[in-house]
């Protein structure tokens, strides 16, 4: 608040001029240097945030198409875990994944904790996208990428979202931002 005090009498030539350059230097120096710490630690959880609310949406339309229609989207074959379509498992972890990164990204919850959580669900989700990305890959290998609408399999696709999620909560967890 006094570098504010002291920017707002400069600004208003209360304080000499060659005082005034000097406190508005330091002052902008320290701003700057405050910003770029504040934008370095949240760029990294904007990120995981839009990730994870990227990936809820994905795996919700794709549950909502096989909840109402009974066919899963794009003319894919549909994995089933458990006895329910696989994607409305992978739309249960995104939305582990999307509450975790918003308290995060609100700082409602300690980075180390929920980068710790964040990491154990998306590896979770690797493993779970994987295991299906690997049934697809006959598929792919035979009938190539023409096989299927948006290029890779929705599971592999799927799969690139939780490793991207797992990589840049491990980088934030690392740096402690």
């Amino acid at each position: 608040m006094v570098g504010m005090e002291l920017a707002d009498q400069a600004l208003r030539g209360r304080l000499s001029p060659r005082r005034d350059s000097l406190i508005l230097f330091i002052i902008f120096c320290k701003l700057k240097k405050e910003y770029n710490i504040i934008m370095k630690k949240d760029i990294k959880i904007v990120w995981l945030f839009m990730l994870s609310i990227a990936g809820l949406l994905f795996a919700g339309y794709l549950s909502g198409v096989k909840f109402f229609t009974e066919t899963c989207a794009f003319n894919e074959s549909c994995p089933i875990f458990l006895g329910y379509p696989a994607c409305y498992f992978g739309f249960v972890m995104y939305l582990v994944l999307t509450i975790f990164s918003f308290l995060l990204f609100t700082n409602r919850i300690e980075i180390k904790k929920g980068t710790r959580w964040t990491m154990i669900v998306s590896f979770l989700g690797i493993l779970f996208a994987g295991y299906f990305t690997l049934g697809e890959l006959p598929v792919l290998f035979r009938d190539g990428f023409s096989a299927y609408a948006l290029v890779l399999p929705t599971c592999a696709l799927g799969l690139i979202f939780y490793i991207a999620i797992f990589v840049l909560a491990l980088k934030v967890s690392r740096k402690g931002v």
